[in-house]
């Protein structure tokens, strides 16, 4: 496969701006706040957090062993960290990011 040429890669970037941009800002522009926002958004806005949570804690717990190795130690280390840290503190970013430092600490430095 050939690589790019210079044109084709300013299309390229040029479209993933614009994608990038269309999807930021066309919320704002369909749901102004001169009415109000439907019920189905803001359902949506309520449920996908979690949802997403959820998934996120499926998929790093796809391919884990708990019958060998170390059992699922830095794993359901890493879980409880985050669930503390979400209850205490109730906010996403940092309780997923705690729980991600929390399980590379566990399995470069411990396991």
């Amino acid at each position: 496969m050939s690589p790019m040429t210079l044109p084709q890669q300013i299309m390229t970037i040029a479209l993933c701006v614009v994608a990038t941009m269309l999807t930021r800002f066309l919320p704002f522009l369909v749901f102004t706040g001169k009415k109000q926002t439907p019920d189905t958004v803001q359902y949506l806005g309520k449920a996908l957090p979690l949802s997403v949570f959820g998934m996120l804690v499926v998929y790093c717990l796809k391919n884990v062993s708990f019958l060998s190795g170390s059992h699922g130690i830095p794993e359901l280390a890493a879980i409880a960290v985050t669930v503390m840290i979400h209850k205490w503190k109730r906010q996403m970013l940092l309780s997923i990011a705690a729980g991600t430092v929390c399980y590379m600490f566990l399995i470069q430095l411990i396991f």
